[in-house]
């Protein structure tokens, strides 16, 4: 096939228009073209309100060879292909079946891609399968109590079962793993125009109905997951992982375990300190929600208040503020809520969610300022998670148990609000006014007042005196990481950090695990 990039056409072009524009561009009738697939769509908005799309597509055309000569240049080239290739089989034969711990995007993907080579995993999940958990989720949401095993953190699909499902990595696909990725999302029921989309997302209603579908492939492959089953400690004999405890009495043996526990397993964490496994600080961020009316966003986006093709807008802002930290949105939300997304007692954490329509009135993102080990108390690797505590309960004692909001003008004059301005509030669970400023550290404060002045530079009506802040978001990334070496195996062998850690090189994974 031959690949072509930078082609224009206005949103509202048809199919027959495309194939017209590349054939074109190679200099043959269209009927030249027996095929096209769109391998890359970006929207340019440069001259708004006329709105383009730029295309990367490769094309089957007839005596390809001879066209490809004639029109090759920096634009046209013959199409690489690019397919993720499992890694080699070791030599080493497992005596028990590989444990994954943990069942959000890291597990899930993880369990799939192993069931599929043949190694029959189990996997443990601490909260309830995804049917089950939204039940609770929307319970909670409603005023009701919050389960500690079972909640927007924990469960089936992770995390990122109730937020906006986007599909986002800043990760170079040198080995098609990315592209991988999402064709798995296709075929377990994802749209496939998320294998083509700048800014791809799946949405929080389909994307339980894709999380149960991969487990369901699991399960017909000879897989095993438990549900409502945490691990609470782990086996270690010279150096080296040979089983784990589950539920605090169930012994189990493995001698490879996947640690795929997600940002907000505190106790695990605790738990495998003990166990002198190797972690240390990083930095992370946290900060607050900001809503917007979507129409707001639309203008500035798209220079216009609707568009009928392109649906909600979104946005990404970021600036190196005065006090040297850098602030930016993160996890935006177009048409969506800002959700409760507490899983302790006593502390209450924000996230944001939309659906596959992304028809919400309001548009939300977080908006978050770096911290480092610096921010921390002292040199424990559980530090961070303690900076994020101390967060959390602050943001629980400003709502009294609800989502504490504040008016950004009130914010700027560290007051509570009295009544929401021309923006109507959107949330998941229970909100009431509170004085954000009592949650966050002074500077970050002001950072975020900072970062907001100057997004509306860029966003006309971005520092609108109405606009709404939610808190806390503290749960962006892990605040410590589970440090790996070359085999990717942590300090403990056959023990595998599922996160981005320390690596030179890719290990080879033993042979799959037989009855």
């Amino acid at each position: 096939m031959i690949r072509i990039r930078q082609l224009k056409l206005p949103v509202e072009h048809s199919r027959e228009e495309l194939t017209k524009k590349a054939a074109k561009a190679l200099r043959v009738k269209p009927e030249d073209i027996s095929r096209i697939h769109i391998e890359r769509q970006s929207l340019d908005a440069r001259k708004k309100p006329e709105l383009f799309y730029t295309y990367t597509v490769d094309v089957e055309v007839k005596h390809e060879t001879q066209v490809l000569k004639r029109a090759a240049g920096p634009q046209i080239l013959k199409a690489p292909e690019e397919r993720y290739q499992f890694p080699q089989m070791g030599e080493e034969t497992l005596s028990h079946r590989p444990v994954i711990v943990g069942m959000g995007p890291a597990g899930l993907f993880c369990g799939l891609m192993l069931a599929r080579a043949g190694f029959k995993p189990l996997i443990l999940e601490r909260g309830g399968p995804v049917e089950e958990r939204r039940v609770k989720v929307e319970r909670f949401w409603a005023g009701g109590g919050l389960d500690l095993k079972s909640n927007v953190q924990f469960g089936e699909g992770g995390a990122g079962t109730f937020s906006d499902g986007k599909l986002n990595t800043l990760v170079k696909d040198v080995t098609g793993r990315n592209r991988k990725v999402m064709e798995l999302l296709v075929e377990a029921g994802a749209d496939s125009e998320i294998l083509y989309q700048q800014k791809p997302h799946i949405g929080t209603d389909r994307l339980s109905q894709v999380v149960a579908c991969i487990r369901e492939e699991i399960l017909a492959l000879g897989g095993e997951v438990r549900f409502n089953t945490q691990v609470t400690d782990f086996i270690m004999e010279q150096g080296r992982i040979t089983g784990l405890v589950a539920g605090g009495t169930e012994q189990m043996e493995a001698e490879a375990v996947v640690l795929a526990v997600g940002h907000s397993a505190r106790d695990t964490f605790e738990t495998l300190l003990a166990r002198n496994i190797w972690m240390e600080q990083k930095a992370f961020a946290v900060g607050l929600r900001i809503q917007h009316p979507q129409t707001m966003i639309n203008k500035s986006q798209y220079g216009r208040e609707e568009h009928p093709l392109l649906g909600a807008a979104s946005y990404k802002v970021t600036h190196q503020a005065s006090t040297g930290r850098g602030v930016y949105s993160f996890c935006m939300c177009p048409g969506g809520y800002v959700v409760n997304a507490s899983s302790e007692d006593g502390r209450l954490a924000v996230n944001g969610m939309s659906n596959h329509a992304r028809d919400g009135e309001n548009a939300n993102s977080a908006l978050i300022v770096t911290v480092t080990p610096e921010d921390f108390v002292g040199d424990s690797p559980l530090a961070g998670i303690a900076f994020q505590r101390r967060l959390e309960e602050l943001a629980f004692k400003a709502g009294g148990g609800r989502i504490p909001v504040q008016l950004f003008c009130d914010f700027k004059e560290n007051r509570e609000s009295r009544q929401p301005g021309d923006v109507n509030p959107q949330f998941k669970g229970g909100w009431q006014f509170g004085n954000l400023r009592e949650v966050l550290p002074e500077e970050l404060s002001r950072t975020l007042i900072e970062g907001v002045e100057r997004f509306d530079r860029m966003i006309p009506g971005f520092g609108r005196p109405d606009a709404l802040l939610a808190g806390v978001e503290s749960r962006t990334s892990s605040p410590l990481r589970i440090v790996r070496g070359e085999s990717l195996e942590s300090s403990v062998k056959g023990c595998i950090p599922a996160a981005r850690a320390r690596a030179t090189r890719e290990a080879s994974p033993p042979r799959p695990w037989t009855d």
